[in-house]
């Protein structure tokens, strides 16, 4: 099964004649992810590769080739509204991997999604979603997957590739990955995908990477604690970085005592987490388990 992402996707690649829209975009269709539009504003009536039909808007996509997931491959300064056009549009899922969005219009872009209700947002700033074997919505490189019950969620996206690399290496495989981004202000928490970890039957145990800065990993531990009831291992990254100093992503910023890598490992311990000191222990203990 997997979550998020499957044989039912059918996506939608907003900046599709890009640099960066095409050369993911062909990636993903190389992969054989059911992408069956792309969208770019004055190009509509053409195609991609001679067969992805391209729009105008996210809007005909939807009414024409009945898209259900957008991936957003435009400019920062107007990923925010490309973020609202495929809400706006119906689109249950919105995968945003531009970096450097304003947290100005991530915030009214989700603001817009909360208030409309019927979208998901995941990013803005990540690496997208895979479920090896049947979609790769994103950037993630395919040739490390293979499909197996270990479900991977993560800030980082570097640190997405090199512990899956090491899941497929230890005879280990992968439910579903999901980078939920490293940004202040993101759509999907670690919570959020926890909580689809829970119902997915294929997902059998999670790898969860988390970074410092913010207390969503703290969030997350409290509520493994109360609820989650899978094997789960994590991993806290940037746990050398001086106090107040940014590490990573915009989001990987210590305030006062809040975000730091003890309250994170202690929110992990009180919550029955074992959290490795890298990313190899890591896979270890899932494969021990």
């Amino acid at each position: 099964m997997g979550i998020l992402v499957g044989k039912d996707t059918r996506l939608v690649v907003q900046g599709i004649t890009g640099r960066e829209g095409s050369s993911h975009a062909r990636q993903m269709l190389d992969y054989g992810t059911p992408l069956v539009a792309g969208v770019t504003p004055g190009r509509g009536g053409s195609t991609f590769e001679g067969k992805v039909p391209v729009f105008d808007s996210v809007a005909e996509a939807v009414e024409k080739e009945g898209v259900n997931t957008s991936i957003i491959y435009v400019p920062p300064p107007f990923a925010g509204d490309a973020i609202v056009e495929s809400a706006a549009a119906g689109i249950a899922l919105v995968i945003c991997i531009t970096e450097g969005v304003p947290v100005l219009d991530t915030s009214r872009a989700i603001k817009y999604i909360n208030e409309k209700g019927g979208t998901r947002l995941i990013g803005p700033n990540c690496p997208g979603v895979m479920t090896p074997g049947e979609a790769k919505v994103g950037i993630m490189p395919a040739s490390i997957f293979q499909r197996g019950n270990v479900g991977v969620v993560s800030r980082s996206g570097t640190l997405t590739y090199e512990v899956v690399d090491l899941v497929t290496k230890a005879g280990l495989g992968v439910s579903t990955c999901v980078g939920i981004g490293g940004d202040p202000i993101i759509g999907t928490t670690f919570v959020d995908i926890l909580k689809m970890f829970a119902d997915d039957e294929q997902t059998e145990a999670v790898l969860m990477i988390g970074e410092i800065g913010g207390t969503d990993e703290e969030t997350a531990a409290a509520y493994i604690k109360a609820e989650f009831k899978k094997p789960i291992f994590g991993f806290i990254s940037g746990r050398s970085a001086p106090p107040g100093k940014r590490m990573g992503h915009a989001g990987a910023i210590i305030s006062g005592t809040m975000g730091t890598p003890e309250a994170k490992m202690a929110a992990f311990k009180d919550a029955g987490v074992p959290v490795a000191d890298t990313l190899a222990d890591m896979v270890q203990l899932a494969k021990n388990r």
